[in-house]
């Protein structure tokens, strides 16, 4: 029997604290990634260097877990779970130390990128551990409340971040960072379980992962949704201009935001139950937002209230994903979050990159319809990938 088979058998219900905890160690990756956005201007003086140069520590910070997630994962399928996410916690930890009392744009740059390594690191193990640490008819369920990171940390945790540093300064904001990281250790070595490695005939290669029925379909999904997704998040500000709600953006981000931890409540109930039928719903739904945008763009009542719709709907698309993903690679499932989260970092850039041809080319009006157009392609592998789900488990 194996250590994940045990602590299935021993759980009755979902450990809840060491859940959390492991949302915690999201929340804090997300922001140390996204905090620079709202300080660009306190760092880009600090350091003398242009804001356009200070907002390269989110572009490193990204090509970190991009380049390094995959094969940290894959070399360390054999140690213990506990003991790497300790050392990905406490590596944040230093860095945003480093980054905190750093006068050289160059250091700060090497500290983002070790911060992004250890950030996809802490993805890969964070959906894996989770199903692990439940009883396996809720282990999405489990996914779920550790997915309740994102919505949290953009509502709350980056703009708590910013009044930080808008008022104390950004090397507190990032020293405070490195405080939360090293509590947060305390807290896991407490209520969070130790769970084995992978024996060797166990261990999961990249070539082998993609093997698996399902998987690469499930990051092609990820793939279009999210660029999907960042083709109108990237440029939201220039879409909101087109109803006079720029000057509000702050307002329907967090709209965007609160509603998204909605999502992920409705996600958490029925996750175990309607995975593919809400991931197709989500799409269908996230789809008809993007025309509604296309369409009322000028409206900002049409605006606001959908935009409301897309954050309800995408706080729990990660989660489904995410879930998808661990249930068709099942002992793959580290090697295959990983591979997600350099999916999901791509489509982070594509998105960006093709939403900045389009406003640039088209106008901010043509933007929804880009959108549009890869949820359309999200729809069609979605299709596929739940024909492979059904062929599996008969």
């Amino acid at each position: 029997m194996t250590s994940s088979s045990q602590s299935r058998q021993g759980a009755k219900g979902l450990p809840i604290g060491g859940l959390l905890a492991l949302a915690m160690a999201g929340v804090i990756t997300l922001m140390t990634e996204v905090m620079p956005a709202g300080l660009l201007q306190q760092i880009s003086i600090s350091l003398g260097v242009a804001d356009s140069l200070a907002g390269q520590m989110i572009t490193v910070y990204a090509a970190g877990s991009f380049l390094t997630a995959i094969p940290l994962i894959t070399f360390t399928q054999k140690l213990r779970r506990r003991p790497l996410l300790l050392t990905a916690i406490v590596g944040f930890a230093v860095v945003n130390a480093v980054t905190a009392v750093s006068s050289n744009f160059m250091l700060t740059l090497a500290a983002r990128f070790l911060a992004g390594a250890f950030g996809g690191m802490v993805w890969a193990l964070l959906v894996g551990y989770a199903a692990r640490l439940a009883p396996s008819h809720l282990a999405g369920r489990a996914i779920a409340i550790v997915g309740i990171c994102t919505p949290l940390a953009f509502s709350f945790g980056v703009p708590a971040g910013t009044f930080i540093g808008t008022l104390a300064g950004w090397r507190l904001a990032f020293g405070s960072m490195s405080v939360l990281a090293l509590a947060l250790t305390i807290v896991i070595v407490a209520i969070v379980p130790d769970l084995s490695g992978q024996k060797q005939e166990q261990r999961f290669s990249v070539p082998d992962t993609l093997r698996i029925p399902g998987v690469l379909k499930i990051l092609g999904m990820t793939l279009a949704f999210v660029i999907a997704h960042n083709i109108l998040y990237t440029y939201v500000s220039p879409f909101l201009s087109l109803s006079g709600l720029s000057a509000r953006a702050d307002m329907v981000l967090f709209v965007f935001g609160i509603a998204g931890i909605a999502g992920l409540w409705v996600v958490g109930t029925f996750i175990d139950r309607k995975l593919w039928p809400m991931m197709q719903a989500s799409i269908i739904v996230v789809a008809a937002c993007a025309l509604t945008f296309g369409l009322w763009k000028t409206s900002p009542l049409i605006v606001l209230v959908t935009a409301g719709l897309w954050g309800l709907i995408f706080g729990g698309v990660p989660t489904l994903l995410q879930t998808a993903l661990a249930k068709a690679a099942d002992g793959a499932a580290d090697v295959a979050q990983a591979m997600l989260v350099t999916f999901w970092n791509l489509a982070i850039a594509g998105g960006g990159l093709i939403g900045g041809l389009v406003l640039s080319g088209l106008g901010a009006g043509y933007l929804p319809w880009a959108m549009a157009a890869f949820l359309g392609a999200t729809w069609l592998i979605s299709l596929r990938s739940h024909a492979v789900e059904l062929s599996a488990e008969t």
